[in-house]
C-alpha cells in the first residue's frame, strides 16, 4: 500500500504506524505551510489596537487565510481516509469516523479506538491484515 493510498483512499485497512504517520505528516505540514504563508502575506489575523474609545480589534487577513483554509480542506479529507481505513482495521464501518462530532468523550474515543487499540487479527470484511507476517 503507498502513502497516497493511504492519505486518500477510504478503502481497505492500515495499522497504528500507518494512522499515527498519516495524521502527523499531514498536520505537520499543514502547520509549516502556514507559517510561510504568514512569512510571506503576513499573519492570518490582524490586531487594530484600540483608538479613541473604540475596542481592540481582531480581523482575518484573507491574502493569508485562503490558502491555509484550502490546504486545512486537505488536511480534513486525510484525516478522515486514515481514520475510515483505521475503523475498518478495527472491524468497523468508516462511518465511526463521525464519533469526533460527539464533545470530549467522542475525540477521546477516537484517540484510544484508533491510536491505541490493535486491530482486528486476521482478515476481515475490509480486508486482509495490514500486519499479516508480522504478527507472532
Amino acid at each position: 500500500m503507498n502513502f497516497s493510498h493511504i492519505l486518500f483512499s477510504f478503502n481497505g485497512r492500515i495499522n497504528r504506524g500507518k494512522f499515527w504517520l498519516g495524521v502527523l505528516l499531514p498536520s505537520a505540514a499543514l502547520v509549516i505551510f502556514a507559517i510561510v504563508v504568514s512569512l510571506v502575506l503576513g499573519p492570518l489575523v490582524i490586531e487594530v489596537p484600540a483608538v479613541g474609545g473604540k475596542p481592540a480589534t481582531t480581523l482575518i487577513n484573507f491574502k493569508s487565510a485562503v490558502p491555509v483554509g484550502i490546504a486545512y480542506l486537505g488536511l480534513l479529507w486525510t484525516s478522515l481516509a486514515v481514520g475510515v481505513k483505521r475503523f475498518h482495521d478495527r472491524g468497523k464501518s468508516g462511518w465511526w469516523v463521525l464519533i469526533v462530532l460527539v464533545p470530549v468523550i467522542g475525540g477521546l474515543w477516537y484517540l484510544i479506538e484508533l491510536g491505541i487499540l490493535e486491530g482486528n487479527k486476521g482478515p476481515n470484511t475490509y480486508g486482509p491484515d495490514p500486519l499479516e507476517g508480522r504478527r507472532g
